[in-house]
């Protein structure tokens, strides 16, 4: 007989739906932000130069005066379109049902089996439809029915050792693997992204006192300037430091959580720890949440 366990692909529909729409408001959000960074480069690149067309005009300023118009555009996109409230609220939105399946699947409360599982069903899906009532109106287009797959019966139905070590194992040591290649990740970023301002900034101080001794002629200070600051934005926007820290923090917790989990025998034991299991993993994305400014769901 094979294990019950639970993946993504055998959460509800509304997960899926919310996954990708937090993903695809990701992907535009980051590719727009790099279009504009671009752009204020490339401005300043052809601020350092001139181009004259005859007597008049000057074609690296004409240049200049196109990327100040297509940053305008982006912007006034960004501004309509918001694809940065399309990630947070899909991602808010997909990982609350990711818990709360989780939650009725493995008998953790409020989900416990002292209810029938009917109740229990009823209950569930009372719960998503909360969340969807919260929602933001306009951002996810839910086009199919909530319900409990049959993946989410199946593990249910099993027994307590059959459940805990499915949840183990495809939630918690999922998740703590999850984390720390994150945070891994994140760090490795944080150390390059640092060593290469701190090298901008030294050409920048280099090629500065070379333009004072009248050496280069070629505004090359100004153009690492903006370098500079088009690098410092996106290290901002990434946020590699802290997500960096609050994934290192996530992992640590998760593996004191799966160490906790693993001497539950009795029901009424399991129903608490795993919730509490499940609040350790919530944490940590409303703390992701509130270091990008976005409002807690």
């Amino acid at each position: 007989m094979t294990e019950p366990r639970l993946t993504d692909g055998e959460l509800p529909a509304l997960f899926r739906t919310a996954d990708t729409a937090s993903l695809r408001g990701q992907r535009v959000y980051i590719r727009a932000t790099k279009i504009r960074l671009s752009l204020a480069v490339a401005a300043a690149v052809f601020a350092a130069v001139s181009v004259r067309l005859g007597d008049r005009w000057d074609l690296a300023a004409l240049a200049v005066a196109c990327a100040f118009i297509a940053t305008l555009m982006v912007e006034l996109w960004l501004l309509t379109r918001n694809p940065e409230r399309d990630w947070y609220d899909g991602r808010a939105f997909a990982e609350s049902i990711k818990t709360l399946s989780w939650r009725y699947s493995v008998g953790a409360a409020p989900f416990a089996f002292a209810s029938p599982d009917t109740e229990a069903e009823r209950q569930f899906i009372h719960e998503v439809q909360k969340l969807i009532t919260e929602a933001p109106a306009d951002s996810l287009v839910i086009s199919n029915p909530v319900r409990v797959t049959e993946q989410m019966h199946a593990l249910r139905r099993s027994d307590l050792a059959l459940r805990r070590h499915a949840y183990l194992e495809s939630r918690i040591q999922d998740q703590l693997n999850w984390y720390s290649s994150k945070a891994k990740f994140n760090s490795g970023r944080a150390r390059g992204w640092r060593l290469a301002l701190i090298s901008i900034e030294g050409t920048g101080i280099i090629v500065a006192l070379l333009k004072a001794g009248g050496v280069i002629s070629f505004d090359l200070p100004g153009v690492l300037a903006a370098l500079l600051g088009a690098g410092s934005a996106w290290f901002a926007v990434r946020q590699y430091e802290a997500l960096a820290r609050a994934y290192k923090f996530a992992a640590n917790d998760l593996s004191t959580v799966y160490a906790r989990l693993q001497s539950v025998e009795e029901e009424d034991a399991w129903a608490h720890e795993s919730a509490d299991a499940e609040e350790a993993i919530s944490r940590e994305h409303t703390m992701w949440r509130a270091s990008r400014g976005a409002p807690h769901v």
